[in-house]
Order: C-alpha cells, then sequence, then structure tokens
C-alpha cells in the first residue's frame, strides 16, 4: 500500500471514529458554552495534542506495550478513571452550587491572566485525551495496518496521527461555533448548571465505566 492511499484510508476511517460524539466533544461544548470561541478552540487544540501524543506513542510501541503489559494498561486505566471522576465532580458541584458567583469588572482580565484561563483549558483539552487509554486502543489497533512496510513508523504514525488531528479541528470548530452562536440563549445561569451538571455527570460515568 502507497503513502497516499495509506492517508486516504486512515483518513477515512479516522473522519468516521471524529463524528461519534464522546467525552471529548462534551468538553469542548462545555468549554465553549460556558467561557467563549477561543476557550473552545484552546481545549480543542489540547484534545488534539493529546491525540499526536498517542500517534506518536503508538508509532514507536508506546500503546502496544500498554496493549499487552496489563500493569502498565491498568495504571493508565485508573488514572484516567480517577481525573475524569475528579474532573466530573468539580463541575457537579458548579451545577449545584446555589449562590450565583459575581462577574469580575471588565477590566480585570488582563492578556497575563486570559493567558493562563487559556492554557487552564488547553491543559484539560490534553490530559482528559491523554488520560483516555481508548485513544491509545483505537490507535495501536488502526494505525499499523495504514504505515507502509518500509516508510519510517514515528514519521508516518505522526503523519497519520495529524491528519486525524485536522479532521478533529474541523469538527470541532463546527460545534463550537454553532455553540457560540446560540451562546446568549445558552449563557442564562440556569442553562449553564444544567450544561455543567450534564457534563459533569458523562464524565463521572465514563470514569466509572473505564474504571470497571
Amino acid at each position: 500500500m502507497s503513502l497516499g492511499s495509506s492517508l486516504a484510508s486512515f483518513a477515512l476511517v479516522a473522519g468516521l471514529i471524529t463524528i461519534v460524539p464522546g467525552l471529548d466533544t462534551a468538553i469542548v461544548i462545555r468549554s465553549a458554552v460556558r467561557n467563549g470561541r477561543g476557550h473552545g478552540f484552546a481545549t480543542a487544540l489540547g484534545v488534539s495534542c493529546g491525540a499526536l501524543t498517542w500517534g506518536a506513542g503508538a508509532a514507536v510501541g508506546i500503546a502496544a506495550l500498554l496493549e499487552i503489559s496489563a500493569v502498565a494498561y491498568t495504571v493508565v486505566r485508573v488514572a484516567g478513571a480517577c481525573y475524569m471522576v475528579w474532573l466530573g465532580s468539580r463541575l457537579l458541584v458548579l451545577a449545584l452550587r446555589a449562590k450565583a458567583q459575581r462577574r469580575e469588572p471588565s477590566g480585570s482580565d488582563g492578556p497575563g491572566k486570559q493567558q493562563r484561563k487559556l492554557s487552564r483549558s488547553w491543559a484539560r483539552g490534553f490530559t482528559t485525551n491523554l488520560l483516555n487509554p481508548k485513544i491509545g486502543a483505537f490507535y495501536v489497533a488502526v494505525m499499523p495496518q495504514f504505515i507502509p512496510a518500509h516508510a519510517p513508523h514515528l514519521a508516518v504514525g505522526l503523519l497519520l496521527a495529524g491528519v486525524h488531528d485536522a479532521e478533529a479541528m474541523l469538527w470541532f470548530s463546527g460545534i463550537i461555533l454553532a455553540a457560540h452562536s446560540a451562546r446568549r440563549a445558552l449563557a442564562r445561569r440556569r442553562t449553564q448548571r444544567a450544561i455543567d451538571g450534564i457534563t459533569g455527570s458523562v464524565l463521572i460515568g465514563f470514569g466509572v465505566k473505564l474504571g470497571l
């Protein structure tokens, strides 16, 4: 199989995986609705960087190690489950908090503070994807089939992961822009609390399922 046909075939499979709603989609939507387009794109970029890391790991055999080593896989699985439950619990606490938080003055968000907030959104997306062993399982099961026998595995693995990231960013962009368009209607305190509650419940559900 040539590299061109491998890329085209992988793009088709990865595209189908991308549009299936999952944990990453829930986090990106929540970030876009709660904090705006910038944070939605930062979260999506973090998710993509996590996928790129998994792609590199699969190409050099790290994901394969997780597949054959029960201890290594269990460590990643438990860490991911704990992180998801912790993050979901935080969102549920926000959703159940009766007293509305005061809005900060418009002049209080300087460039440094905004940058820190965007970096936290990126880190949340990155950590969520990096601690999801299902992403590694996808790459280790699918990626080797699309790497030509005599091609450099790391370079082609990164290229395939980049194709997946490009498709994911296009998909996330549509979701983020749609969420931003409806943000005024979704910006009500009650609606945002409902979004936090739903997202938190989904995260806890994923965490418990992954842990078990």
